[in-house]
């Protein structure tokens, strides 16, 4: 019976938006100044976390994903369910909306659709995001689209630390420049760009758009989501549930010394690391946690305590 965490590597990844930050405030070796993405959790095949620790050590979550299903509870998914990311966005991302899982399933042939939720870990004052849009059908989308119409038909919401924002399917949104993110999702890489500011890459080129298939999913008129948080004081610690919606639950814990022991209620856990260091205690063996690490909690550990000054977000699959 595996009693340990999952430690994972990081898979980062080059965008045209992305700067250094994931190098200065969690010290990763990332690979270019134009860093975006830092995949901290992905059993993705094109972008797999290696485990870093214990007898899976230099395997593939994917791969142990497979062949360990006792790890993750038999979870009903033949694929792993989510995918964390922290995002430096130097500068704006592309405007954008990512289809739900039946359109995923019958036009990309990918097993999910992409939900998924923002923690703002950091940025500049005055930042924004794009979250919604103004038309109230398909027909004034295109036609605003057509023409241009972007400050009106995008609406645009100011962020500071520690905002959360749940963002499903069918959502059109943007992470504005000089924001950092914690990004937890359905394991799903399915973008489709509704507008880029008509910037080029290094080599002169324009990125592809996506109207039609931005217009298909949709959702119209845009509403924000409702959501209650809930807050759980026990001694030196603070549980925030942000959301539990229908494909994950995402929570914030404040550590601030010694947690009681915290009893299994999830098949498997995902947590990030967002500030400060501690350890993790799972049968009388302490492993050290530290500022921009990653890990999962196996289905094997039925309780655990933590120690430190620390704060982490958390997740599992609904």
């Amino acid at each position: 019976m595996l009693l340990e965490p999952l430690f994972l590597n990081p898979v980062f990844q080059d965008r045209i938006w992305g700067g250094t930050r994931l190098r200065e405030l969690f010290g990763y070796d990332i690979p270019t100044d134009t860093t975006g993405e830092c995949w901290g959790i992905s059993a993705l095949s094109h972008g797999p976390s290696i485990i870093r620790n214990g007898v899976h050590k230099g395997k593939t979550l994917e791969t142990v994903w497979k062949v360990n299903p006792e790890l993750f509870d038999h979870y009903k998914s033949k694929d792993f369910p989510l995918l964390t990311k922290i995002l430096d966005a130097k500068t704006d991302l592309s405007v954008q909306v990512h289809p739900d899982d039946q359109y995923a399933q019958d036009k990309e042939h990918q097993p999910f659709g992409k939900t998924e939720c923002w923690y703002i870990i950091d940025c500049e004052e005055g930042a924004e995001i794009v979250f919604g849009h103004e038309a109230q059908s398909p027909e004034e989308f295109q036609e605003m689209v057509d023409k241009g119409q972007w400050n009106h038909l995008l609406r645009k919401v100011k962020v500071k630390p520690g905002d959360f924002f749940y963002v499903p399917s069918g959502t059109i949104h943007a992470i504005g420049g000089g924001i950092l993110i914690l990004e937890s999702q359905q394991s799903s890489d399915i973008t489709y760009r509704v507008y880029d500011y008509d910037r080029e890459d290094a080599h002169g080129n324009k990125r592809e758009l996506h109207i039609q298939q931005s217009i298909d999913v949709t959702h119209y008129p845009h509403e924000d989501p409702t959501l209650t948080y809930h807050v759980k004081q026990e001694d030196q610690a603070v549980f925030t549930e942000l959301c539990h919606e229908k494909y994950f639950s995402v929570s914030k814990w404040d550590i601030r010394g010694q947690s009681k022991m915290i009893e299994k209620a999830w098949p498997f856990l995902l947590a990030s690391v967002i500030d400060g260091a501690g350890d993790i205690t799972i049968n009388g063996q302490k492993f050290q946690i530290n500022k921009g690490d990653h890990f999962i909690v196996p289905a094997s550990v039925d309780s655990f305590s933590l120690n430190g000054q620390t704060e982490l977000i958390v997740s599992y699959p609904v």
